[in-house]
């Protein structure tokens, strides 16, 4: 069974519209449609079965059906207030037909065995401590020949974190439970995964994060804070700073993964 550290909403309204001003309508993680395109390059998406783990208030989910044709897709999370705000844009998208969004506790995915051709997530796996059963739900779910693309935040090692990243952690507030890539990838090939892969993605945030600070404390600050407070984008500007730390030393890595489920 799934489990996550804290099943009380983690991302409310407050966070909702301060993520979505930082990193666009839709979206509660970094890159917006551009790195979700990184994420699937080359993945041939046309008419296929999405699951979206994850799904947040729901702009990849939506842009997986929109621009990159799939047949359908559902995002799933375990947090209403992200999943009602899916819901309403989904409608106001026109793409209620195409693109369903599931709020359920955590636990086993609320979904049949080999249902899907494709699951994504885009750094919400962090939030699951337990990456063995993790994979093995993921696994169950996807059809055979399936495959299997994420990004996700990921610590350099596995063990006691530095004291910077463990003051990082504490800044964010969240059910973090970070795990290395070499721990990922041992759980993917234990869930039975082939031609698993994974791609370091440090570089590329080191630099967009540092830009974000700098947007949060220059232009961006007066608009956000008048939608979620000047307390709120100050805690989160000491956040960005102390993430910021991580993301140099190299022990914040974020990595994009991929694999998939042999068939027969």
């Amino acid at each position: 069974m799934i489990e996550i550290a804290h099943a009380e909403p983690e991302y409310d309204d407050t966070a909702i519209r301060f993520l979505e001003a930082l990193w666009g309508e839709g979206y509660l993680s970094p890159g917006g449609p551009d790195e979700v395109d990184r994420v699937v390059e080359g993945l041939p998406l046309q008419g296929k079965t999405i699951l979206d783990i994850g799904c947040g208030s729901g702009g990849i989910t939506l842009h997986l059906v929109a621009s990159h044709g799939a047949a359908s897709a559902i995002g799933f999370d375990v947090e209403r207030p992200v999943v009602e705000a899916a819901r309403r844009r989904a409608e106001a998208q026109g793409l209620a037909e195409r693109a369903s969004f599931v709020q359920a506790p955590p636990g086993r995915l609320p979904f049949t065995d080999a249902s899907f051709d494709v699951v994504f997530s885009k750094d919400a796996l962090l939030h699951v401590p337990d990456k063995d059963a993790l994979f093995a739900e993921i696994f169950r779910v996807l059809k055979p020949g399936g495959v299997f693309a994420a990004s996700n935040w990921m610590i350099a090692h596995d063990g006691e974190p530095s004291p910077q990243m463990k003051a990082y952690v504490a800044a964010e507030g969240l059910s973090f439970a970070m795990a290395s890539p070499a721990r990922y990838v041992d759980a993917m090939r234990g869930a039975g995964f082939r031609d698993v892969g994974a791609r370091d993605r440090n570089p590329w945030y080191r630099e967009v994060a540092r830009e974000e600070l700098a947007r949060l404390k220059g232009p961006l600050y007066g608009a956000v804070a008048a939608v979620v407070g000047a307390a709120y984008v100050d805690k989160n500007i000491r956040t960005w700073e102390a993430m910021q730390k991580v993301l140099d030393s190299g022990e914040h890595r974020p990595t994009h993964l991929r694999g998939w489920k042999p068939v027969g």
